[in-house]
């Protein structure tokens, strides 16, 4: 059974665990390093795992070294895990999970050869409906990659990209969950205005984006088709469609995910 590091235990690094566990990983093939005293105890009681505050502690044994830490907490990981005996036969695998950290950052700090696998998670992770893209750097072998998107698929779906694709995938769905909110924040908005009270408006909204999904999942069809079902001619839906398109939706989605994908570059520039 592969034996996993988690470090991090934050809302992303917990909802990791919780996957694996619940996808039958046993917990004792499972460590998380959680440097407050306080969330290291919550954690241990919930999973039953072994906590600690030790990187070198917790990776001693490890084939899977998840970093789950915020980009400016990577440093300090780095460091603890320089001094660590990681080891020398490639079989361990780094899977950094902090966003804008590119592959060649770990790979320059880790023994030669180390190898290191990104991924761009979201936060629907955090209820199994992630979706992670997963780029190998430069010493990643096939069979670790297959490895890590096992173990990913424990909280959602997984897709390989080329880490040069890493920006834009960034702005689709690792920052997408944040546009879906903002969208049915307005729409529910918009249902108050028009006389429901919010908790109908929400009912109706978050039900109605659930199914939407849904549909569009399973039925084979494209998102352009299944619009076209619903909207009949000179109809409700037809009359708001054409707000919609009046107020040039599709041109401003366009420019917010190119905005998300520039700034990921940025990061990603400063974070070298």
């Amino acid at each position: 059974m592969t034996r996993i590091a988690v470090i991090g235990g934050g809302r992303i690094g917990e909802a990791l665990v919780a996957g694996l566990l619940e996808s039958g990983r046993a917990s004792k093939d499972l460590v998380v390093v959680e440097p407050v005293p306080a969330r290291a105890e919550a954690l241990a009681q919930r999973f039953g795992s072994r906590v600690t505050d030790s990187v070198s502690d917790a990776v001693v044994g490890a084939d899977l070294i998840v970093v789950a830490v915020k980009p400016h907490d990577v440093d300090g990981v780095l460091t603890e895990l320089v001094k660590a005996e990681l080891g020398d036969d490639r079989d361990q695998v780094l899977v950094s999970l902090a966003a804008g950290i590119p592959t060649a950052r770990f790979e320059t700090k880790l023994p030669a050869g180390f190898p290191v696998v990104r991924v761009m998670p979201n936060t629907p992770m955090l209820v199994g409906q992630g979706m992670s893209a997963i780029a190998p750097g430069r010493y990643a072998r096939p069979e670790q990659l297959r490895t890590v998107t096992e173990m990913l698929e424990s909280v959602g779906k997984v897709v390989t990209v080329a880490e040069s694709q890493m920006d834009a995938v960034t702005a689709v769905s690792g920052s997408g969950p944040a546009y879906f909110f903002l969208i049915v924040e307005a729409m529910i908005d918009a249902g108050v205005g028009l006389g429901l009270t919010r908790d109908v408006a929400s009912q109706l909204v978050v039900q109605t984006m659930l199914g939407a999904a849904a549909l569009l999942d399973e039925s084979g069809q494209s998102a352009a088709e299944l619009r076209a079902a619903v909207t009949s001619p000179a109809g409700t839906t037809a009359a708001a469609v054409r707000e919609l398109e009046r107020g040039a939706v599709r041109a401003v989605v366009h420019e917010a995910l190119h905005a998300a994908k520039d700034r990921a570059a940025e990061m990603g520039v400063s974070s070298d």
